[in-house]
């Protein structure tokens, strides 16, 4: 039985939307590749604030990082790494340049993610199982309706692209891939460090002149969620489950609510009734 369903918390009314952009985070949203990730990020930057000499308990230690890091998803991953370093400096100690975390983060999470990598290319896996449910063939339908989809991620660029080709969805990206890029905060400052995310919604807003009424917005972060409701776009909250590959998670949906989210579903395993009940179509259709 399936678990699909349309959570309506901010209603809207067909034709305040006729969508022609739609922005999809990646991980969690639609690759399962990196499922787990908080598993590695949150106990090693635990490690590094107890490495400060610090007397909170390992439960608030816990607590502070993970708080930093669920909000802080959906931007790029130096943020996460930044925020690490002041909380070191706030403890008196001196931190590693946020690169550096960043480097440690990466290598750690690589290892637990190889062989998933490996068995996309080899074949042992099959894209389908490393995507959240009904992915492609959302895509597929959004495309048929002419509506143009890009992604955007707070992970590395070329990683976004890879693992966007090994799960064989790359090609339904034609509105582009974007994912971070060191040169663009190597040397800035917190504040001049420009969110990728921000700037494609920025840049599809002026360059691609369209109405914030013609865009949709799907992720798993408070992030991208923040900035397509801030905008005026359908911001739409994929709150999958991603261990049980099912069913909504009741964290992320509590976060997603709180960034501005018109909607909660767990997953895409209901393209059509996710198309016909969100009123995504394109522009000009009645």
């Amino acid at each position: 039985m399936s678990e699909f369903s349309i959570e309506v918390i901010r209603p809207w009314k067909p034709e305040d939307f006729a969508i022609r952009f739609c922005l999809f985070d990646f991980d969690g949203t639609v690759s399962l590749i990196r499922q787990g990730w908080q598993d590695i990020m949150i106990p090693y930057f635990c490690e590094e604030l107890r490495k400060t000499g610090c007397t909170e308990s390992d439960e608030n230690i816990y607590g502070l990082v993970r708080e930093f890091v669920t909000d802080l998803t959906g931007k790029q991953t130096i943020f996460q790494c930044i925020a690490l370093a002041e909380e070191v400096r706030r403890r008196g100690s001196t931190p590693k340049d946020p690169g550096e975390y960043k480097a440690e983060y990466l290598n750690r999470l690589e290892r637990r993610i190889r062989d998933r990598k490996e068995g996309l290319a080899a074949g042992r896996y099959q894209p389908e199982e490393w995507m959240v449910r009904g992915t492609r063939d959302f895509l597929e339908g959004l495309r048929g309706r002419g509506v143009r989809c890009c992604l955007a991620s707070g992970t590395d660029e070329e990683s976004v692209r890879e693992e966007a080709k090994l799960l064989r969805v790359d090609d339904l990206f034609d509105g582009g891939i974007w994912g971070a890029r060191d040169e663009l905060f190597r040397g800035r400052r917190k504040e001049e460090i420009r969110d990728i995310k921000a700037e494609v919604i920025r840049g599809m807003l002026s360059e691609e002149r369209i109405d914030p009424s013609q865009l949709a917005g799907f992720g798993d972060g408070f992030m991208e969620i923040e900035l397509v409701s801030g905008a005026g776009g359908l911001a739409i909250g994929a709150a999958t489950d991603e261990r049980r590959r099912s069913g909504i998670d009741r964290w992320k949906r509590e976060r997603l609510i709180r960034a501005g989210a018109r909607a909660i579903i767990p997953d895409f395993s209901d393209p059509e009734a996710l198309l016909n009940l969100t009123g995504l179509r394109p522009a000009g259709s009645k």
